[in-house]
């Protein structure tokens, strides 16, 4: 029995040896009747390993059906059984095996030789669930371990069982490959006639759907594979099939991107603008604001800036907020007539989010110029001025930038998908975001901002109506019609083959929050500094102020008193014109502030003021001091820490025919901030702070600069008069 063991052994490993060291006995056959992205990654994927294949149907119309609907694929089984006609080899293997949406992870010799450990003459691959007739479950044959139902997208097998199996098929193009192929494996005289068996632990197959939970990417050498983690298997083949995408894995697999180099075909089939000769490609540049959206005009200034030729540039604009009607206004007014051309959908028309957009593809489809839509909502900081040219020049169908939001893991694209359809976090997602992992990822899902080639909507995207869905918002509408087109087993439609990418090669930007955003003051905009305190800080920070706390450049024009700068320019504008438009400044000049009284019998004088709680700035103000006063007190005042608490803080308005100037006082306060918002020499002549104990004036204070000082004791001080014009002063009395 020994001897008799060890020769049936010595004879299988000699046929394994034979097998898989000649794989040019090995075939593959796929069926694509057109060349989408999800084919050309199938065919990178088979030169990288150099297998031999061989594509049917190629410009034949589908017929097959739609499969995620109802079953089909018939024609499938016709164009394999004519093939299969054709070949004469006994010894001929052959791997017939869906391409759309199929990745190799290894190569032929691995392949042949699972496929001859088998021992069978007939491989299928496997799958969880049963499709497409749930009532043939219990005819399937029972196996110790691993998947017991049939998936008819992958098998290989010897030419002439394979010419057995599909003998008897008489089907028409658009019948069920999948139940032809399955009940020809429940019936044990076919199945043990043809010697057919499953792929039950994955060792060849790779099924994802129903499996995603299974599979994770394993690095090994300069190469990836997928894992399977249940069965401790290195699949072959990786099939995203049914409403399961491969994007993920193919982001990888089988060496796209390794730790060892990066993203390997990133730079692959770029459109570099660089030393362009001619005339740079016309883009349509959709702008949508949906909804009341803060700093809309700093958008429009960071779409000026773009670094693209004006004159290739056409704006599509969709305003729904009659709020933005200013901004839009005056963007058009001051750089409208630069642009190649402008169309203007204002709220006034009552157009809704979803015809907006698809209105938008439309005018890049029918103007015969537009080589590309740029799809971008007014909630993007874009911050890279180059982000259209990179775009282009990464040569991709749909291509997104990877925008944040800071703080968060919140992205404008999905690694993956659930189950439903709905978001689901990749594996690789976190490092995606972090940029612990840089490239360009094919992706289920974009949003937000996007670029999109023309001849894609005007071929694949042609349909009028992508942003449609009953029960999804348009963004999700629009993702589900492109990636659903890249569908399973070879089904075709007007809208089909399209790939989404996301890259993050470079830093572009962030996403700014839309919530709790008013719009009943005149400026808006400073009231942003909770929910988009990056944005607020860009818009209203000096941009010196950072180097306070790294270079030497506080000045002390008095003893004790620090001088630094603080505001931009806008920032002054605004909180002037915001108090000027609110417009309830304190008249009576005999008026005394209650909260203002202090130890030792001193006492504030009245001003002409508005106070922050006044315009419901308070909370707000008490943060701006927190964030941006207190660590320069901390710096100046070493050992003090402030709370930045205050009872009073105000504008404060000198005009010579209303109050000029303020005579000597004591502030209620630890520390006293005092910002000029306008200019001397420009707003006003005059003004100024003189303080009396160290007789000492300044007499030239900086719009945007503050001054600190001590409030109580020591710093006697008094406001000198304004001779022309109106002097604006922001005071706060911190720490009283």
């Amino acid at each position: 029995n020994n001897n008799l063991n060890f020769s049936l052994y010595s004879t299988w490993s000699v046929n394994v040896r034979f097998l898989y060291r000649f794989p040019d006995k090995l075939l593959v056959l796929t069926v694509a009747t057109t060349e989408t992205d999800g084919f050309k990654r199938f065919i990178r994927s088979a030169r990288h390993f150099n297998y031999t294949i061989k594509v049917l149907g190629r410009g034949e119309k589908w017929r097959g059906g739609d499969y995620m609907s109802m079953p089909g694929g018939g024609q499938k089984v016709r164009l394999l059984k004519s093939t299969l006609e054709e070949i004469t080899e006994e010894d001929k293997v052959v791997l017939f095996i869906d391409s759309y949406d199929v990745v190799f992870a290894s190569g032929p010799k691995e392949l042949l030789k699972k496929f001859q450990q088998v021992g069978h003459k007939v491989v299928f691959s496997a799958e969880n669930l049963i499709w497409p007739d749930r009532h043939l479950e219990d005819k399937h044959p029972h196996v110790r371990e691993g998947k017991r139902f049939l998936g008819s997208g992958g098998f290989i097998g010897y030419a002439p069982n394979l010419k057995t199996m599909v003998a008897d098929w008489t089907g028409k193009d658009n019948e069920s490959d999948q139940l032809f192929y399955t009940k020809i494996y429940i019936t044990p005289e076919k199945r043990k006639s043809i010697n057919i068996t499953l792929d039950s632990k994955c060792r060849l197959f790779q099924n994802l759907y129903g499996a995603l939970d299974e599979v994770v990417l394993k690095f090994e050498d300069g190469r990836v594979r997928a894992r399977n983690v249940m069965y401790d298997t290195l699949p072959v083949i990786v099939h995203g099939n049914g409403p399961t995408k491969i994007n993920y894995l193919g982001n990888y697999i089988p060496q796209t991107w390794t730790f060892e180099t990066g993203c390997t075909v990133c730079d692959e089939d770029q459109r570099l603008l660089s030393g362009l000769k001619s005339e740079y490609p016309l883009v349509v540049i959709g702008i949508f604001i949906q909804q009341p959206t803060p700093f809309v005009s700093v958008f429009f200034e960071r779409l000026f800036n773009l670094k693209y030729p004006k004159d290739r540039l056409k704006l599509f604009i969709y305003n729904h907020e009659p709020h933005h009607e200013q901004h839009v206004h005056s963007f058009l007014e001051d750089h409208g007539t630069e642009y190649r051309g402008v169309k203007v959908i204002g709220p006034e028309e009552d157009m809704d989010s979803v015809t907006s957009r698809n209105l938008g593809f439309d005018t890049c489809r029918q103007d015969i110029d537009c080589e590309y839509f740029f799809s971008l909502d007014a909630e993007v900081v874009l911050k890279n001025t180059d982000t259209l040219r990179i775009l282009i020049e990464q040569n991709r169908p749909i291509i997104a930038p990877m925008i944040t939001r800071p703080g968060k893991l919140w992205t404008n694209f999905w690694g993956a998908l659930s189950a439903d359809g709905y978001y689901a976090r990749s594996e690789d997602y976190v490092d995606i975001v972090q940029g612990r992992r840089v490239g360009v990822w094919n992706v289920p899902y974009i949003s937000s901002v996007y670029l999109v080639k023309a001849t894609v909507l005007r071929t694949d995207l042609a349909a009028e109506d992508v942003f449609h869905s009953e029960a999804l918002d348009p963004d999700m509408a629009f993702c589900r019609n492109v990636r659903d087109q890249v569908r399973s087993r070879c089904f075709l439609s007007p809208l089909q083959g399209v790939f989404m990418f996301v890259t993050n090669r470079q830093e572009f930007g962030r996403m700014l929050s839309t919530e709790n955003y008013k719009t009943n003051h005149l400026h808006n905009d400073l009231w942003q500094l909770f929910e988009n305190p990056l944005d607020w800080e860009e818009r209203y920070i000096h941009e010196n102020y950072s180097r306070i706390m790294t270079e030497d450049i506080v000045e002390t024009p008095c003893p004790d008193v620090y001088w630094f700068p603080i505001f931009t320019d806008i920032a002054c504008k605004h909180l002037i014109e915001e108090m000027e438009n609110y417009g309830q400044w304190s008249g009576d000049p005999n008026r005394r502030h209650s909260t203002c009284t202090i130890q030792g019998g001193y006492e504030n004088v009245p001003t002409i003021d508005i106070h922050m709680n006044q315009i419901d700035f308070d909370k707000d103000w008490q943060k701006f001091l927190l964030d941006y006063v207190a660590p320069i007190t901390e710096k100046m005042f070493p050992g003090y820490y402030t709370q930045a608490l205050f009872d009073l803080a105000f504008v404060v308005r000198y005009k010579p025919d209303e109050q000029p100037s303020l005579r000597p006082h004591h502030d209620a306060s630890t520390f006293t901030i005092n910002i000029a918002l306008n200019q001397v020499g420009t707003d006003f002549q005059g003004g100024g702070c003189r303080f009396l104990r160290y007789d000492c004036s300044i007499t030239a204070p900086r719009k945007g600069w503050a001054l600190l000082h001590p409030g109580r004791l020591t710093h006697y001080h008094e406001g000198l008069p304004t001779t022309e014009g109106v002097r604006y002063i922001a005071v706060s009395f911190v720490d009283p």
